[in-house]
C-alpha cells in the first residue's frame, strides 16, 4: 500500500513538473514571436522607406521621371537599391511588391507573409515617400 502511494505521488509531481514546463515554453515561444514579428516589421519599414527613396532619387536623376520597374534601381549606373526587393521576396516574413510603378509616381507594398505570424501591419508607401500603416488583418 505504502508503494502504491508513493508511486501516486510520484506520478502527480511528474504531471505537474510537464504542465509547469508547457506553461513556460508557451511563454517563451509567444515571446520570441513576438520579437521575431517586431524585428520583421521594423525591417519591412525600412525596407519601403529605402525604395522609396531609391525612386525618388531616381526621378530627380531622371527629370522627374519614375522608372517603370523596381529591378532597373539595382541594375542602372549609379544603382540606386543593393538588390531587387520585389523579385527576390519574401524577405524575413514579407512580401514587397509595386502595384502601381510608372513615370509620374509610385505604390509600394509590404504585407506579412503570413498576419500575426510573421508581422502584424502591412505598409504601403507612396509618391513623396509616404509611408500608410495598417493592421494585415484588413488586407487578408
Amino acid at each position: 500500500m505504502l508503494i502504491k502511494n508513493t508511486q501516486a505521488r510520484s506520478f502527480v509531481v511528474i504531471m505537474v513538473v510537464i504542465a509547469l514546463s508547457a506553461l513556460l515554453l508557451r511563454i517563451a515561444i509567444e515571446k520570441i514571436i513576438e520579437v521575431t514579428t517586431t524585428q520583421n516589421e521594423a525591417l519591412a519599414q525600412s525596407t519601403l522607406k529605402s525604395i522609396a527613396v531609391a525612386l525618388d532619387n531616381y526621378a530627380r536623376d531622371n527629370q522627374g521621371i519614375y522608372p517603370k520597374s523596381i529591378s532597373i534601381l539595382s541594375q542602372s549606373k549609379p544603382r540606386y537599391l543593393d538588390k531587387d526587393y520585389v523579385t527576390q521576396s519574401p524577405i524575413k516574413g514579407y512580401s514587397y511588391s509595386c502595384g502601381r510603378l510608372d513615370a509620374s509616381g509610385y505604390s509600394c507594398y509590404a504585407f506579412p507573409i503570413k498576419c500575426r505570424l510573421t508581422g502584424k501591419v502591412a505598409f504601403i508607401v507612396t509618391t513623396g515617400n509616404l509611408l500608410i500603416s495598417e493592421d494585415c488583418n484588413k488586407k487578408e
